[in-house]
């Protein structure tokens, strides 16, 4: 899925970025003839999250030879099923194929799986990528980018222990101060903490509802695919 590491030798997503294109593409195809054939093997009274996730893998193999048309189709029905089962981190995993499939509608699904990754437990460097998204699409000088790197900051200190923690939180510092250097050409510490006091980046309580406008800007009301207000209440105690 779109979370394996490059250390996995089954992702597709982690051939892709090898350092040899024309092995590696050669790989993605043997790869999406596999999950195709495993795909089509499926009997009919297959768990639907059990196919969901296969049809999830070929989508992203897809992406990988350049069919992202066909690949938007099955993520999308793959991201129907998920959020059906409530299996959230793979909603999510299908909004990031569906925003990396550069069709319509891609944005929809980039804000949407992001607003199920902070509103939900999802692995937090899922989260975090998300989000990176979101600044990627974001003008440098503009807020949003600003609030989306907090928030992924926000995330990964409060949903990761240990080594995890460590990493991660280095992680989200550097996107931080990346999206302060381009927005306001901040470059030291002292700087940064007046620059996020400035933009009242320092209480989650003021920028996470910053947050949610900048997902509302990318998502307008009457495009969601499901009903915001009836998720919130499957939250998790």
């Amino acid at each position: 899925m779109s979370t394996q590491t490059p250390d996995n030798p089954d992702s597709a997503e982690a051939l892709l970025e090898s350092s040899d294109p024309a092995a590696s593409k050669e790989y993605i195809e043997n790869y999406l003839q596999e999950k195709q054939a495993e795909l089509e093997a499926l009997a009919d009274d297959t768990d639907p999250v059990d196919r969901a996730r296969l049809q999830l893998d070929v989508a992203e193999a897809l992406i990988g030879v350049g069919r992202s048309d066909e690949a938007w189709e099955l993520a999308r029905f793959a991201f129907d099923v998920f959020l059906g089962k409530e299996c959230w981190q793979e909603a999510v995993e299908s909004c990031d194929v569906l925003y990396q499939s550069e069709q319509p509608a891609s944005l929809l699904a980039l804000g949407m799986g992001v607003w199920l990754a902070v509103t939900y437990p999802v692995a937090p460097s899922l989260t975090v990528n998300m989000l990176s998204y979101i600044i990627d699409e974001t003008p440098g000088k503009a807020d949003g980018a600003a609030v989306a790197a907090v928030s992924a900051h926000y995330i990964a200190d409060i949903r990761t222990e240990g080594k995890e923690h460590d990493s991660l939180t280095f992680l989200t510092k550097e996107m931080l101060a990346r999206v302060a250097l381009e927005h306001s050409d901040v470059k030291d510490q002292e700087a940064l903490s007046m620059w996020m006091e400035k933009l009242q980046l320092l209480d989650p309580d003021i920028f996470l509802p910053k947050l949610a406008l900048v997902i509302g800007a990318i998502v307008p009301n009457e495009q969601w695919w499901f009903d915001r207000d009836e998720l919130r209440n499957r939250i998790p105690d």
